[in-house]
């Protein structure tokens, strides 16, 4: 599986995902239901930190934000 096919996994699958963006260093993203979202998978996969808060979530992934934003959006 691909880094981002283990992240959207990590956000609990494509059918919880609204929305998704990157931001700079951030994968910004709007989802159905933020208890299913594996907060220690996203870490294990390098992200350096999460934020959720509801049905927003934010991964602090690096640079390559905006790109493995892209690539999770053909995804959906």
């Amino acid at each position: 599986m691909s880094k981002p096919e283990e992240i959207l996994s990590a956000l609990g699958g494509a059918e919880n995902i609204e929305e998704i963006e990157g931001c700079i260093t951030r994968l910004r993203t709007e989802v159905v239901d933020g208890s299913l979202v594996d907060q220690a998978a996203l870490k294990a996969l390098g992200a350096h930190g999460v934020v959720v808060a509801g049905t927003v979530v934010q991964v602090v992934v690096g640079p390559e934000a905006e790109m493995i934003a892209e690539d999770i959006q053909d995804l959906l």
